[in-house]
């Protein structure tokens, strides 16, 4: 293994210091070492990167050409994206466990054997200016819709974006785009929580260099549903980050959401629409908040990531305008390696939300997943979670709970190793306890096989 972590940074050392002498022939030692440095770094950041996907978490192979930098320009379109698909035999109650009340999005009870069918197909195409300037064209579709809550299956746009960088000399890894994008979306592994999401449509640039600290922001719309427009909620979003200090990675967000007078405008064709429909003429539907922010911080720290964000007007996105309410979040997670083939991935949140349009509740969790990996091709995992939704000021606790058995067969021996086929079994239940609802105790037994994909 300590091999293995070292051999990036010999790999990006040996390159550099075989292209010394054609430096030194040009007598520019000031220039050789200023390279060799910039090597080490982005080593360094690889190396960071290589335990991370050790740790299990999920690795962005969909982001823009700035995130996703290689030595030389891809030939010709490039095919990315992720998938998971497969079936699931329903043997009680319910085939999934989740927890009602829930505050924000992700799986909380766990994602292993607990995850619908779906995926995120990406073609890009790369060129390169006669100056040196890199340029993106970016297209992608998805597939997630569930009868749950949509009434078609089909593909929907997600991007459709172009971007740029080495576009000024003083800055080389300054990234502009402009267009519909995957927009701040920090994720953790084992919830499959996104607990930031503003994808939508605008422009905006990644790694604008401060003296050694990058600067990322955004001025996007929320896409209209399957339309080209947008439906008049904006966001704009910041990003610092690029601060290490000993091992300690730390990011800084700040976001601020509003509206446009479109929003107003279909709020009083609505409520025409909803006086005419006969309701009462004294009550009118909720409208949106006038804005909306956010404000976070991230650590992470040999494999373990540390979160804090506090949202008024919103739980994961600025896009919510939800009026009067607040929420705060808190989460650990993270992976360790116990020996040569056992680790332990796992996840403990605590989040609340308050306020005078919500009922105030607390949700916390906890999931922790054993593995071991018997070869370089076979594995086995062990996954249960916990979930509980609490309310102040009602008589009712939620809670659910989880364990998931996987036997896998993977194109690799690591935890993140994709392709990866699993066959499992899920048991599990969930109990509602809100007032005025006859309580409802859902019991989940599933028996499914499924593969999961990112490339």
């Amino acid at each position: 293994m300590k091999l293995f972590k070292l051999l990036p940074l010999s790999l990006a050392v040996a390159g550099t210091l075989a292209s010394a002498g054609a430096l030194a022939d040009n007598h520019d030692t000031v220039v050789m070492e200023a390279r060799l440095a910039e090597v080490i770094a982005k080593a360094e950041e690889r190396l960071a990167d290589i335990e991370a996907r050790a740790a299990g978490e999920a690795v962005n192979v969909q982001g823009s050409a700035i995130e996703n930098t290689q030595p030389e320009l891809p030939l010709g379109v490039v095919f990315s994206g992720y998938a998971r698909y497969g079936a699931g035999y329903q043997g009680s109650d319910s085939l999934y466990v989740g927890t009602a009340g829930g505050i924000g999005g992700g799986n909380k009870t766990g994602r292993l054997g607990n995850e619908q069918n779906g995926g995120e197909f990406q073609f890009s195409r790369s060129f390169q200016s006669d100056a040196g300037a890199v340029w993106d064209l970016v297209f992608m579709v998805d597939h997630w819709a569930d009868a749950s809550w949509a009434d078609d299956g089909g593909v929907n746009v997600k991007k459709m974006y172009a971007g740029a960088t080495n576009v000024f000399e003083s800055q080389p890894d300054l990234y502009i785009w402009a267009g519909r994008d995957f927009h701040q979306r920090p994720q953790t592994d084992i919830d499959d929580y996104f607990w930031m999401s503003h994808d939508g449509q605008g422009a905006g640039f990644y790694n604008l260099n401060l003296g050694g600290i990058k600067l990322d922001m955004g001025a996007v719309g929320q896409a209209d549903g399957d339309m080209v427009g947008d439906n008049g909620r904006y966001a704009v979003t910041s990003k610092i980050h690029g601060m290490n200090f000993g091992g300690l990675d730390l990011a800084f967000y700040a976001n601020y959401g509003f509206s446009s007078e479109k929003v107003d405008q279909d709020y009083d064709k609505a409520y025409a629409e909803w006086i005419k429909d006969g309701a009462d003429p004294t009550k009118e539907p909720g409208k949106l908040a006038d804005s909306a922010y956010q404000l976070a911080a991230e650590a992470n720290f040999s494999g373990q990531k540390f979160i804090v964000r506090y949202a008024d007007n919103a739980v994961d996105s600025v896009f919510d305008l939800a009026e009067d309410q607040s929420a705060l979040l808190f989460s650990f997670s993270g992976g360790v390696g116990l020996t040569d083939n056992a680790g332990i991935q796992y996840l403990t949140s605590y989040q609340t939300l308050e306020g005078d349009a919500v009922d105030d509740r607390a949700q916390y969790n906890i999931i922790v997943r054993p593995t071991y990996q018997w070869n370089d091709v076979h594995s086995t995992w062990l996954e249960g979670g916990y979930n509980v939704v609490d309310y102040d000021d009602i008589d009712a606790t939620n809670q659910s709970w989880k364990v998931t058995l996987s036997q896998n067969i993977a194109i690799g021996g690591m935890t993140w190793s994709r392709p990866m086929l699993r066959f499992y079994a899920t048991v599990g239940n969930s109990e509602n306890e809100l007032k005025d609802i006859t309580t409802k105790d859902d019991d989940t037994f599933t028996v499914g096989a499924m593969f999961e994909a990112w490339w």
